[in-house]
C-alpha cells in the first residue's frame, strides 16, 4: 500500500491530540484502533471515503494508492472532518468536483 498524505492535512480535534503516534502508526502499518483517515472516492459519485485505519492493513488494500486528506479520532470525528473538507471544496472551487482542489495530486 501506498499512502501520500495531502498539505495541508486535515485533522479532527482528538487526532491532533495523537497525531504524531497516529501518523507513525499509519506510515509503520501498523493498527490504529479508533482512528480513520478520509480519502478522495475511490469510484461513484461519492467525494470522500472514511476508512479506519486498521481496514487498511487488510491483504485487499495491499496494492492500492492512498492520498489521506485527513485523519481522525472515532467516526463522528471522521465525519466532522469530511464535512470540513467538502465545504472548503465548495469555498475553494464553487462546486463539488474534488479534482479542482487536487489538481496534481488527483488519484
Amino acid at each position: 500500500m501506498r499512502m501520500r498524505w495531502y498539505k495541508p492535512l486535515y485533522m479532527g480535534d482528538l487526532a491532533a491530540k495523537k497525531r504524531f503516534s497516529l501518523i507513525q502508526g499509519l506510515r509503520k502499518k501498523k493498527p490504529c484502533i479508533g482512528a480513520y483517515v478520509i480519502t478522495p472516492a475511490s469510484g461513484g459519485n461519492n467525494i470522500l471515503d472514511i476508512y479506519p485505519a486498521a481496514e487498511l492493513l487488510l491483504p485487499y488494500y495491499r496494492e492500492k494508492d492512498f492520498l489521506i486528506m485527513g485523519i481522525a479520532f472515532g467516526y463522528d470525528e471522521a465525519t466532522e472532518v469530511a464535512a470540513r473538507i467538502v465545504a472548503d471544496l465548495y469555498r475553494k472551487t464553487g462546486g463539488f468536483c474534488l479534482n479542482e482542489l487536487l489538481g496534481d495530486e488527483a488519484p
